[in-house]
């Protein structure tokens, strides 16, 4: 882990302002606010041309009036792939309480895995002169990337690990599904299928996929995938069972991506009188309660969602005082091996 306490370096300086935007589009500056906040009042070609501009330069309108325009609030934007899994709500309460105990609110957007609209949300909270910013994940769009890297307040990237802009805590993704993979190979089963869902958006579970296939082409054996096109839910695991019967047949083991697609499929599993692990093995990844209340207990990898939260919180408030900090912090996972393989 290595330390900092001073603040990081931007490659902008100042924060483009909107007579700067004006004058590098060739217009007045009402005509640019007007294409911002009266989009209908502008020709529509000169209101593309504005946005390019606006986009080029990174300009964020500041939404703070009065006395606080120049200055940050009291809040820390926060932006999510998901309000509906339970994983991002666990890593919300960690930061909610953290930074509530040191006088900070946080303001709160979801982007459904949406690149681009995550790219929305951080234009509007950045025009809200937030004290620093929280998102899940490292990879953005390259607009939303150019906003970040001009931005000069703590920007802290969370879940995974990897190259970040500024603070990153996270766990090794591929590492978890490489133990995963082999704790299943260490069980005997050999005909292991990998179901995942809408791995494109969601692709730290591709990078789980990717650990796993790893594991399964070092002991020459296939690593069939199957992608849902739906996010993870207990219905679609019962779905994906089925699948994977169909296509299948010899599959000995399921590995899933998350915890609500192997409970599903292991309830879908005794509803059709199938044996787990006997018939077939199923594992998860989460460690959410549900898998550990049903029978048999699902077997899956723990990730401390909570306390990652607050490591995350706690290195911005020290970043935010000037104090020193861990520019890169992973928080590590368990294998919880239950009764399901």
């Amino acid at each position: 882990m290595s330390k900092s306490s001073t603040p990081r370096r931007r490659r902008g300086s100042a924060r483009p302002t909107l007579t700067q935007v004006a004058e590098a589009a060739g217009v007045s500056s009402i005509t640019v606010s007007r294409a911002l906040n009266t989009p209908e009042r502008v020709n529509p070609e000169t209101r593309r041309h504005i946005l390019a501009t606006v986009e080029r330069l990174g300009y964020v309108p500041n939404l703070v009036a009065g006395s606080l325009a120049s200055a940050s609030t009291r809040f820390i934007a926060v932006i999510v792939p998901s309000l509906a899994n339970a994983v991002f709500i666990e890593v919300i309460q960690g930061l909610q309480e953290t930074f509530e105990d040191a006088g900070y609110q946080i303001l709160l957007g979801n982007t459904d895995y949406d690149l681009d609209r995550e790219a929305q949300l951080v234009r509007t909270f950045l025009g809200w002169s937030c004290s620093a910013l929280v998102t899940a994940g490292l990879r953005h769009s390259s607009a939303c990337r150019s906003l970040l890297q001009q931005w000069d307040h703590p920007i802290m990237e969370m879940m995974e690990l990897g190259e970040a802009l500024d603070l990153n805590v996270g766990l090794d993704h591929t590492a978890a599904g490489r133990c995963m993979t082999h704790h299943l190979l260490s069980r005997g089963y050999r005909q292991i299928v990998y179901v995942g869902a809408r791995m494109a958006e969601d692709y730290r579970a591709g990078m789980r996929y990717a650990g796993h296939r790893e594991v399964l082409e070092d002991a020459e054996l296939a690593a069939p995938l199957l992608d849902l096109a739906r996010l993870g839910s207990l219905e679609l695991g019962a779905l994906a069972l089925d699948q994977v019967l169909a296509t299948h047949p010899r599959a000995d083991a399921i590995h899933f991506a998350n915890d609500d697609l192997a409970t599903g499929a292991l309830l879908h599993a005794q509803r059709l009188g199938i044996g787990v692990p006997k018939d077939i093995a199923i594992a998860g990844f989460n460690g959410l309660p549900l898998g550990q209340q049903v029978t048999p207990r699902l077997t899956t990898i723990r990730s401390p969602r909570q306390r990652m939260g607050q490591l995350a919180a706690e290195q911005l408030l020290a970043r935010l005082a000037g104090e020193p900090v861990t520019l890169r912090q992973d928080v590590g996972f368990t294998l919880l091996p239950g009764d399901s393989s």
